[in-house]
């Protein structure tokens, strides 16, 4: 079932929107259900998440300048020298 949903959005951001759109031979409106199902999608994986799997999530809190391949680099040289 589809249902019309109305949007007030910058008329610069609805025309480039469009040139996309039209750039990947899709409409507007699809454009946009398909971005949205992206972006609500990591919500459904996390309720098929484990219950522990869950109870961990956020446990641990890594600084937002962490940079993991630096970091594993590191630790292998380590190891393996």
């Amino acid at each position: 079932m589809t249902t019309k949903l109305t949007l007030t959005i910058d008329d610069r951001v609805i025309d480039q929107a469009k040139k996309y759109a039209k750039k990947q031979n899709q409409s507007l409106s699809k454009l946009i259900e398909n971005y949205l199902k992206l972006i609500t999608q990591k919500e459904d994986e996390d309720e098929e998440l484990p219950p522990i799997t869950k109870a961990l999530a956020g446990s641990i809190k890594i600084p937002k300048d962490f940079d993991y391949k630096k970091e594993l680099r590191k630790r292998l040289d380590e190891k393996y020298g």
